[in-house]
């Protein structure tokens, strides 16, 4: 009995496996050709005379309002030119972002087809790091200036948002932006709701960037994964037995899903604890979703959070 067990379940795996790579092979040929523009180097490398012509063609980064000297003095302020010259020693060469660009949108196109593939505009934008990628209708527009590295001398903030200033954010970045016009916004104000949306923007990285880690598509280092995953049956009866799910309180959403430097369990654990577990767990919960139902992912997206966790059958690793 057990060797048949075992004989299924590989059955299973390299059916899984034969799926997956026929997705991939098939996404592998979609033609496309991303289109970048360096609006970081044109800036900063124009001179005053011809801005005119760099607003005629970028009108969009120029609010009306705005004398041309505020535009001349960013150009030939020093410390807006050494943040130019750290972006062009890193990113002279953009063409691995590129290329890591052209892939994602390939499976963007593969999963919704209706798509249209945006034009990438490269900026020095103020270090918000709320948006450090923007995806709009016809552009996508990347903040260079956060993805320096973490250890970048620029970088007067805490740790557990620099480690995600790296060039392999870029990508989940963008993402990110991508689902929040996928994934309707949420009305219900409980936790399980919020920890159900950040899992669907989760799971539509497992889709769109399937070779990136799951440290990678968090944000999180490799030890706060498997933090996480030691830590899953814990956490998970911590949510139920404080009956925390349909709980509307919006500390909630402070302690347990919004970026900190750790989860606030208010135990001994919280320091050795990442931030946003309830993001994960909400991961976890929308994994099992779509292992154990055939859907689309675009239905996927739209289903309510209650219907969602009740047909997901998600049990916690112990």
């Amino acid at each position: 009995m057990k060797k048949y067990l075992l004989l299924v379940v590989f059955c299973l795996f390299i059916l899984s496996c034969n799926k997956k790579n026929k997705v991939e092979t098939a996404i592998s040929v979609i033609p496309l050709e991303v289109k970048v523009e360096r609006f970081d180097q044109l800036f900063f490398e124009t001179k005053p005379q011809d801005l005119d012509k760099v607003k005629k063609q970028f009108p969009f980064f120029f609010p009306a309002g705005n004398d041309n000297s505020v535009w001349i003095n960013k150009m030939q302020d020093p410390i807006w030119k050494e943040v130019y010259t750290e972006v062009q020693k890193k990113y002279a060469n953009f063409e691995p972002e590129k290329e890591e660009l052209e892939t994602l949108f390939k499976h963007i196109k593969y999963y919704f087809p209706e798509t249209k593939i945006p034009k990438v505009i490269t900026v020095i934008a103020e270090m918000d790091y709320n948006n450090k990628a923007i995806y709009a209708d016809s552009l996508v527009i990347i903040s260079l200036e956060l993805y320096l590295g973490k250890e970048h001398k620029f970088y007067q903030f805490p740790n557990y948002l620099k480690q995600n200033f790296v060039e392999k954010q870029i990508a989940p970045d963008v993402v990110a932006s991508f689902s929040t016009r996928k994934i309707p916004p949420v009305l219900d104000k409980d936790l399980l709701t919020q920890m159900i949306y950040n899992g669907k923007q989760l799971y539509l990285k497992d889709l769109l960037l399937p070779e990136y880690s799951d440290a990678e598509k968090m944000g999180y280092t490799p030890e706060q994964i498997t933090w996480c995953e030691e830590n899953e049956n814990y956490m998970w009866r911590y949510f139920i037995e404080r009956e925390m799910l349909y709980n509307n309180d919006q500390k909630l959403i402070s302690r347990f899903i919004n970026p900190a430097p750790f989860s606030k369990f208010y135990l001994e654990i919280d320091n050795d604890s990442p931030g946003r577990v309830g993001a994960w767990i909400g991961w976890q919960i929308v994994r099992s979703f779509a292992k154990n139902n055939d859907m689309p992912i675009s239905e996927l997206l739209k289903m309510n959070a209650k219907e969602l966790f009740e047909k997901s059958k998600y049990k916690p690793k112990k």
